[in-house]
């Protein structure tokens, strides 16, 4: 694709990101498999283990190390 259909497309992408959603279709978002995480304890055992080996807390999600640096 050329630069100009780049520059066509972009902003029709970022129109249809602000869409609204109605009412009656925040029942579909509200389903389990729209979950990010469908199986909270799941989730949450993942994260212990991972804390444990990387033998520090703290570390998920946050854009410090263990070592206390940033």
């Amino acid at each position: 694709m050329t630069l100009s259909r780049y520059l066509i497309l972009l902003p029709l992408i970022l129109l249809a990101a602000c869409s609204s959603v109605e009412p009656w279709q925040k029942g579909h978002l509200a389903k389990p498999k729209m979950a990010f995480d469908p199986d909270p304890l799941s989730a949450r055992l993942k994260q212990h283990i991972y804390a444990s080996k990387e033998a520090a807390s703290g570390g998920e999600g946050v854009a410090a190390g263990g070592c206390g640096c940033n």
